[in-house]
């Protein structure tokens, strides 16, 4: 389950874009022919920091972000595709999709990853665990009322038609199989991905969901 792991080595060997500095746009106010799609700092969408070595690090407000990499502390690696601006009184800049620091830093490790909305259903890839249609509720496996866990091992992605028909039965009186054992996933970004509401543009590219 979750997305195909790429190593750093190998991504780093793919990269055709020279990560760069955050550079001044055209004011699309003088120029109509412009993409780009103004928008305030609080209303730009997050950034994803990387370590220098492209680990995923933490999504960042635009502001944080552009400060960084004003500052020289951060390159661009990814371009937001709606070429987001944000405008000060003297300048326009492009809010990136993708920043990397300059500097390795290192994290410290935690194994245990807490058990979100958003981390579980990309465990399971936002299919249902029971029929594999598009998921879009969490299912107890073994009912809460019959005294089921709240937990990764009891947890499953679930269409809605399949959580109503399950209801608090257990698999075995529905002659039901889940379609993949549940496990906890393992990893660093995974405390991150629990963190997150949406997923930004190229950002799977660095986010290494393995669950095995």
């Amino acid at each position: 389950m979750g997305t195909a792991v790429r190593e750093n080595s190998e991504y780093r060997q793919r990269v055709s874009r020279r990560p760069g500095r955050l550079e001044p746009v055209p004011d699309a106010r003088s120029e109509p022919s412009a993409r780009a799609r103004p928008v305030t700092l609080a209303a730009a969408p997050r950034v994803l920091l990387l370590n220098a070595s492209y680990e995923a690090l933490t999504a960042l407000p635009a502001r944080r972000a552009v400060v960084m990499l004003i500052g020289g502390k951060a390159d661009v690696v990814h371009d937001h595709p709606t070429e987001v601006v944000v405008r000060s009184v003297g300048t326009s800049v492009k809010v990136p999709s993708v920043i990397r620091l300059r500097e390795y830093v290192r994290i410290p490790y935690h194994a245990q990853i807490p058990m979100t909305r958003a981390a579980l259903m990309h465990r399971d890839s936002h299919r249902c665990g029971y029929c594999n249609a598009r998921a879009t509720t969490i299912d107890h496996v073994i009912p809460r009322s019959r005294g089921g866990a709240h937990g990764w091992e009891n947890c499953v992605a679930s269409c809605a038609p399949c959580n109503h028909r399950k209801a608090d039965k257990l698999l075995s009186e529905l002659g039901w199989e889940l379609r993949a054992p549940l496990v906890a996933p393992r990893g660093r970004t995974w405390r991150l991905v629990s963190q997150l509401r949406e997923i930004g543009p190229h950002w799977e590219d660095y986010l290494y969901l393995d669950a095995a």
